[in-house]
């Protein structure tokens, strides 16, 4: 077999890579349509699903396991008894220097015990750095937490601090490290010794980035390197290959980084969960039938018994017998599968 020449193997990777691309813009208009078919089905089921008690608490619920492992007891009783709202929207679906891919997701709450807001929403950007990465960056949201409430241990108002922080150095002097902010160390300090506290949910809302942070500009300037390197390929020009530049706070910003896993949670809940709430729900529905059966059942055994029946044994072994008894929110169960 002939050996192939290196630069022959080269062209045919740069025409790979543009093929990529060709598919990749193919999936960004099909984001655009599917959305724009699926706004008024959205709107229909956020009128019904407001008539349904504990709708969106039902469908978390029955989550994914790599979501669920993230829901703590106090997490579920927050969802249970206040969650209202869910909602995901594509806020760059027509901007012509974002994408389709960035998202919102927002959280309505009622009156807790836990934190002040009404609503917590969260945005992700769907960016590319100078060294060629892309995925998504979010900065952290402030969480008005009520007095000794913060289930995070500290955590999101730290990570908020920071955040406000190194906006206001980068505007006094842009060549200031952030690692010289006291916020910086505060919040560093605050992830190596409250671990557990990572694993509470609401810790995802101060998750940033799972490489570092990539702003608007720089992503800007990135897309349209790469666009620009791309119609050299078309043209059929030669393309020379640029020396990635190199980042020295990589490591700085893994020190300040909070829910490593946050922008495959928000992946999650927004393409899955999101679209497939309906299935969730009946997921939860049906689970909660076959436990009401069972309960009948048990009746239906001691219904010839002599016995006293303790009813305060069988009231929660359904997991919607609860809300039948009451008004009150079913408890939480692991989502089968």
């Amino acid at each position: 077999m002939a050996e192939q020449n290196p630069e022959e193997i080269n062209a045919t990777f740069e025409e790979l890579d543009l093929l990529q691309s060709e598919f990749e813009d193919v999936e960004l208009e099909l984001i655009r349509k599917t959305e724009a078919l699926h706004a008024p089905l959205y709107k229909k089921r956020a009128e019904l699903a407001a008539k349904i008690p504990h709708f969106w608490a039902l469908v978390l619920e029955q989550s994914p396991p790599e979501l669920d492992t993230f829901f703590q007891p106090s997490d579920s009783s927050i969802f249970a008894e206040c969650l209202k709202t869910v909602n995901v929207s594509r806020f760059e679906l027509d901007d012509p220097k974002g994408s389709p891919r960035s998202f919102a997701i927002e959280f309505g709450f009622g009156e807790n015990s836990y934190f002040e807001d009404k609503v917590l929403a969260k945005k992700f950007w769907f960016r590319r750095s100078s060294d060629g990465w892309q995925g998504h960056v979010s900065e952290p949201v402030k969480i008005n937490w009520k007095k000794d409430q913060d289930l995070t241990g500290g955590l999101t108002d730290a990570a908020y601090n920071l955040l406000q922080a190194k906006t206001k150095l980068a505007k006094e002097d842009s060549k200031a490290k952030e690692t010289t902010l006291p916020e910086y160390k505060a919040l560093a300090s605050k992830i190596e010794q409250s671990e557990d506290a990572s694993n509470s949910f609401f810790a995802w809302f101060a998750f940033a980035s799972s490489y570092r942070w990539v702003s608007a500009e720089e992503s800007e300037r990135a897309f349209k390197v790469e666009a620009e390197r791309k119609e050299k390929i078309r043209k059929g020009e030669k393309v020379e290959e640029e020396e990635e530049p190199a980042y020295d706070n990589e490591q700085d910003f893994q020190e300040t980084e909070v829910f490593p896993q946050g922008d495959e949670i928000a992946a999650l809940i927004a393409d899955e969960m999101w679209p497939s709430a309906i299935k969730y729900y009946k997921h939860a529905h049906e689970a909660d039938d076959e436990d009401l059966s069972e309960i009948d059942e048990d009746f239906d055994d001691e219904d010839d018994s002599d016995e006293e029946i303790d009813i305060r044994g069988l009231v929660g072994k359904g997991r919607n017998s609860k809300s039948k008894l009451s008004d009150s929110p079913p408890p939480k169960r692991q989502r089968q599968t």
